[in-house]
């Protein structure tokens, strides 16, 4: 189906039994319109033959499974108007197609339904593995789609898999982040109750792998090992997204210090160089204050007055330097603990171009107020370290915890 709408209508016309013509796959042509979202050939189809909303194709599914699943909310609109009836139909696995909506992550889809169909009595249900559309929404960490289900007066938040699990005690064995401790507050409110202990090995139900050769879309973003293996392989591409992102940031980062630090170490604080240039002994510079080894020389003079201050720059310089070298070595960046020499070495940068800064304000203090600034920056300092110390223990623990 190319979307010619005004030729496939005509064509309808002259034959109309093509609207029953079906491929290899078992796709009818209501199938592939409502596939590529079409709404002109769709309705075209339905006043043709509107009883073609309930033919299954390869996998199970019926025109309406596949607008759903791929989104297609107007062709959607046309079908469930025309044989409400079809949206009941199950898949051939006992999915319904609330739950081909939180399968592919497609919540406005979910909601239309919700709202224009009576699914009284298939909101609850459940499929092969007895999972209802909130133990899925819940797995997957849809917060929107969770809080939209608890919100439906007929859903059964206690409802059992053929596990035994609830969708909060899918919910509490499995790590915690923020969108987890989010639902569970949502989930409670709701008067969920736990029924297995939070020990209990982890049972949710594999699915199998759905057959796509209707649809490339890709499906929601999973991070547990038992949700379904087209999610989790989706899992991992968002991971591996994530990752090339926080790569990208941690270069201009470390960039952005090195070139920093490499400006501060070849042009100290003009003062210091002022009163360095007036006490280093450099006889008559036969170009002037412009010249190379006179310039050199205050360079020079002002490193041994001063080597705390090229010391933490220096520190900040290599660190940076350090950090961009790692990033672009080619080494598994995926690894925690990799990640976590990462974390320590651009706290370590940040930090010494942080000293450095301190130790510059220093040098440029008048000699009558240089006592009151050393006590505020001291200050300052302490608390930046302390708080880097406590930061530096909790990912390391966290570190050492998700490892044992």
């Amino acid at each position: 189906m190319l979307g010619y709408e005004q030729f496939a209508i005509e064509l309808l016309k002259l034959k109309p039994g093509l609207a029953q013509e079906l491929d290899a796959r078992r796709s009818s042509p209501l199938h592939l319109a409502s596939l590529k979202g079409h709404v002109g050939i769709v309705k075209a189809l339905l006043l043709t033959n509107p009883d073609m909303c309930f033919a299954y194709d390869r996998d199970g599914k019926n025109p309406l499974h596949v607008a759903a699943m791929m989104g297609r909310i107007d062709a959607l609109k046309e079908s469930v108007r025309v044989r409400p009836d079809a949206a009941h139909a199950l898949v051939n696995r006992g999915e319904t197609i609330l739950h081909l909506c939180v399968q592919y992550c497609q919540f406005e889809t979910l909601k239309l339904l919700l709202e224009t169909v009576d699914f009284h009595d298939l909101i609850n249900s459940k499929d092969k593995n007895g999972n209802t559309i909130l133990h899925l929404a819940v797995a997957d960490k849809q917060v929107e789609t969770t809080d939209f289900l608890l919100s439906v007066a007929a859903i059964e938040v206690n409802a059992l898999n053929f596990s035994g699990m609830t969708a909060i005690d899918i919910l509490i064995q499995r790590k915690r982040d923020m969108r987890d401790m989010e639902m569970e507050h949502s989930l409670r409110r709701a008067g969920a109750s736990v029924v297995r202990q939070e020990n209990t090995p982890p049972v949710f139900a594999h699915h199998d792998m759905p057959n796509r050769s209707l649809f490339q879309q890709p499906v929601c973003i999973c991070s547990h090992t038992n949700l379904p293996k087209y999610a989790w392989k989706n899992s991992l591409k968002h991971q591996d997204d994530w990752l090339e992102r926080k790569r990208s940031a941690l270069m201009v980062v470390a960039s952005l210090i090195a070139t920093m630090a490499f400006q501060v170490g070849i042009s100290p604080p003009e003062k210091a160089l002022a009163e360095n240039s007036n006490t280093a002994d450099l006889g008559n510079s036969p170009h002037g204050s412009h010249d190379a080894q006179y310039y050199l020389t205050i360079i020079y003079t002002y490193l041994k007055k001063h080597p705390r201050f090229y010391m933490v720059n220096t520190t900040s310089f290599i660190a940076s330097l350090s950090i961009i070298f790692l990033l672009m070595s080619g080494l598994p960046i995926k690894g925690r603990a990799f990640m976590w020499i990462l974390m320590v070495m651009t706290w370590i940068a940040i930090t010494a171009i942080a000293l450095t800064y301190a130790v510059s304000v220093i040098l440029l203090t008048p000699s009558a107020q240089e006592d009151s600034t050393r006590n505020v920056l001291g200050i300052t300092v302490f608390i930046w370290i302390c708080q880097i110390t406590l930061l530096l223990l909790g990912h390391t623990l966290r570190l050492i915890v998700n490892d044992w």
